[in-house]
């Protein structure tokens, strides 16, 4: 499968921010994240609506290469990069506070994914299109992530809506699952050739939230046996990292990619925490090292030494590899991977920013050339044409 480039940058810092860095960090990263999204409002944004494109430069002419069939050059972006923005705002208040930032979440990103929201089948879901546009596929996965970006908004505020969008979300996750291959969760609805990764490990991972805010038992049976069932299917033994996906017909998809081994990390943790069962940790922990062998690459500095930083372009996938580190680092105490992650942050906004202050991906090489939306945002858009903030600090069209 192949991803165009993207100025996921943000949500990376977010996702720093959330590491427990120390305060002149949280700073910097907070200000980094500030300037990101005012150049993706500024270059994304369609003006009139809470939507954004694809692409910038958009030349009309994209078509995702991502969906389970053919896509069609939309003026809108699809959902799974839209949803980009949510994870970023849902790390930021979790980090810098509600007041700050739901002003930012209930006036522009919510209205915007309701945009995709599909009530006409059931159960409901999040559709990758928006709903004016005819009938278009509803993948799992992507309905995953929103699902787990509602569950930390619901820890983060305590604000029942949040939980009950997540639990709502589950209703559709868990419609995904059969006994086919033993188990598992399809990728998409309405092409059920596969059982990805991609949709079982953040299953887990959501599961096991909904476990931790609701205290329902069958929420922590439900997130074990998804962790189980990646385990065995999925997992290459020879090295720890976990494959993309296996057909109905059992050919496993041995492409390796940084979220799908970040999300078991996760889920590991997360059941270390919960059960307190040591393998959990210990087979989290195995995980991450082969991340970070895998992952990563040793840079020489100037003057001597070196340092680690990521070495693919895939800059979504791994801002949500970090999240497995982060919650790893809760339960072990260790600081695992943490500084390679900061270390690659610098590099690339020091080295691989253009003129607009997007980014293509970690190396730059991509700097000057059409650039993926997936995933934004962090904090107030301070500059962006169509929006200002207003005198009692809410965000408000111009």
């Amino acid at each position: 499968m192949l991803f165009p480039k993207r100025p996921a940058f943000a949500l990376f810092f977010c996702a720093v921010l959330v590491s427990g860095s120390a305060a002149a960090q949280r700073g910097e990263y907070a200000a980094r994240a500030t300037a990101m999204l005012d150049s993706l409002y500024t270059y994304y944004s369609v003006p009139g609506t809470r939507l954004l494109r694809e692409n910038y430069p958009d030349d009309g002419a994209y078509k995702a290469t991502y969906l389970a069939g053919e896509s069609a050059a939309n003026e809108f972006s699809y959902l799974w990069p839209f949803s980009g923005t949510l994870s970023a705002v849902a790390a930021l208040v979790e980090t810098e506070g509600w007041e700050r930032f739901g002003p930012l979440l209930d006036s522009v990103v919510l209205p915007g994914l309701r945009e995709y929201a599909d009530d006409r089948r059931r159960p409901f879901a999040y559709a990758s299109y928006i709903r004016s546009a005819p009938a278009s596929d509803r993948f799992y996965d992507d309905n995953i992530w929103l699902g787990i970006d509602f569950a930390d908004l619901y820890a983060a505020t305590r604000q029942r809506r949040f939980l009950d969008e997540a639990e709502r979300i589950w209703l559709f996750v868990a419609s995904g699952t059969d006994d086919r291959l033993g188990g598992g969760i399809y990728w998409c609805e309405q092409k059920k050739g596969s059982k990805n990764t991609c949709s079982n490990a953040p299953g887990a991972v959501l599961a096991l939230k909904l476990y931790l805010a609701t205290g329902r038992e069958e929420y922590l049976e439900q997130g074990r046996a998804l962790y189980e069932w990646t385990r065995k299917r999925l997992l290459d033994r020879s090295d720890d990292l976990y494959f993309d996906n296996i057909s109905l017909k059992g050919a496993v998809n041995k492409a390796k990619f940084s979220y799908n081994s970040g999300q078991m990390i996760q889920a590991g943790a997360l059941l270390h925490r919960i059960t307190g069962k040591k393998r959990y940790l210990a087979e989290a922990q195995q995980t991450a090292a082969a991340c970070l062998t895998h992952f990563f690459r040793p840079v020489h500095k100037p003057g001597g030494g070196s340092v680690r930083i990521l070495r693919r372009d895939k800059i979504w996938f791994d801002a949500v590899m970090l999240r497995g580190f982060i919650e790893l680092s809760r339960e072990d105490g260790r600081q695992t991977g943490l500084d390679a992650f900061r270390q690659t942050l610098d590099h690339a906004w020091t080295s691989s920013r253009d003129c607009r202050g997007l980014l293509a991906d970690w190396s730059g090489r991509g700097r000057e050339g059409r650039k993926w939306l997936h995933p934004p945002s962090a904090i107030w858009p301070r500059c962006s044409p169509g929006w200002r903030m207003s005198p009692n600090n809410r965000l408000v069209e111009s």
